[in-house]
């Protein structure tokens, strides 16, 4: 093989490289959006977490994990069987720190 055909191997291989990270690379990502942090603890565990009309889980996963919030106002319910329903309305600040909410849902009268 001939210097000039190895070089333009390497010049080639070189080119599919560079492509391959550019592409890999994309465009330059925005800054993610600002979030405030809602811890939450309570009772029922197994009690369904809805967020802004979106069902996120249990009690017991939110109470794990936490929720990142976007800045603005937010409507927070707890549902369970035999429970009363539990409604709060939190505002997430930027900068403000963390948002903690108790939850006792109180059962179902007879």
């Amino acid at each position: 093989m001939s210097a000039n055909a190895s070089m333009g191997r390497k010049a080639a291989g070189l080119a599919l490289l560079l492509g391959l990270v550019a592409t890999a690379c994309g465009q330059p990502r925005e800054a993610a959006a600002p979030t405030v942090s809602l811890r939450m603890h309570g009772t029922p565990i197994d009690a369904v977490v809805i967020i802004d009309d979106q069902a996120l889980g249990t009690l017991e996963l939110v109470m794990a994990h936490g929720v990142a919030l976007p800045v603005g106002v937010h409507h927070v319910t707890v549902k369970a069987d035999g429970f009363l329903p539990w409604d709060h309305e939190v505002e997430a600040k930027e900068g403000a720190g963390v948002i903690k909410l108790d939850v006792v849902l109180a059962p179902v009268p007879d």
